[in-house]
C-alpha cells in the first residue's frame, strides 16, 4: 500500500479537511459522531491525486482531531462518472454526548430512507432536494460543496 504522509497534495488537503470534519459533528455532541461524505466527478478526484490519496487525507485530518475512523472511497476510474469518499468517527461518545449523536444518526437514517421512497415513487429527481426542503447541514451535497469551495478559497483547485 503506498503512503502519502509526506505527498505535499495530501497535507494541503489535510490542512483544508480539518475544520470541515470539526463541523461534521452533531451540534452539542463535544466533537464526536462526525461524518464526512463528498462526492465528485470523476475529472475532480483525479485533480486532487485520486481516491485513495483522498482518502488518506481524511485519515491524517482525523487523526489531527482524535478520531478513531473509518474511510471509503469507490469510483473516480476512468470508466466512472462519479467518485464518493467518505470518513466515519467510530470513536465512542461518552456520555452526555452518546444521545446526541445517536440523534443525529438516527435523524440521518431516516432522511436517507425519505430520499430513496421518493426516488423510487418518482417524486425526487436524482440531483434535487425534496419540494420546499432546504439542504440539511452535513448532507453529503453540502459537504461537497463546502470542500469544493475550501479547496478553491486555498487555491488548491480551481
Amino acid at each position: 500500500m503506498v503512503s502519502y504522509a509526506q505527498d505535499e497534495r495530501c497535507i494541503a488537503l489535510a490542512k483544508v479537511l480539518v475544520p470541515l470534519l470539526e463541523r461534521s459533528g452533531p451540534e452539542g455532541a463535544g466533537g464526536y459522531g462526525g461524518t464526512f461524505q463528498v462526492r465528485l466527478s470523476s475529472e475532480e478526484a483525479a485533480q486532487l491525486g485520486g481516491v485513495d490519496l483522498i482518502r488518506a487525507t481524511l485519515r491524517k485530518a482525523a487523526r489531527e482531531l482524535g478520531w478513531t475512523s473509518r474511510t471509503y472511497g469507490f469510483g473516480g476510474g476512468p470508466q466512472d462518472a462519479t467518485a464518493m469518499i467518505g470518513i466515519h468517527d467510530t470513536r465512542e461518545a461518552p456520555e452526555p454526548y452518546a444521545q446526541v449523536v445517536e440523534q443525529r444518526m438516527q435523524q440521518q437514517m431516516r432522511a436517507t430512507v425519505e430520499r430513496v421512497s421518493m426516488r423510487l415513487t418518482g417524486l425526487l429527481g436524482e440531483d434535487r432536494p425534496a419540494p420546499g426542503t432546504p439542504p440539511l447541514r452535513g448532507t453529503p451535497a453540502v459537504q461537497a460543496k463546502e470542500f469544493m469551495a475550501a479547496l478553491a478559497h486555498h487555491g488548491i483547485l480551481g
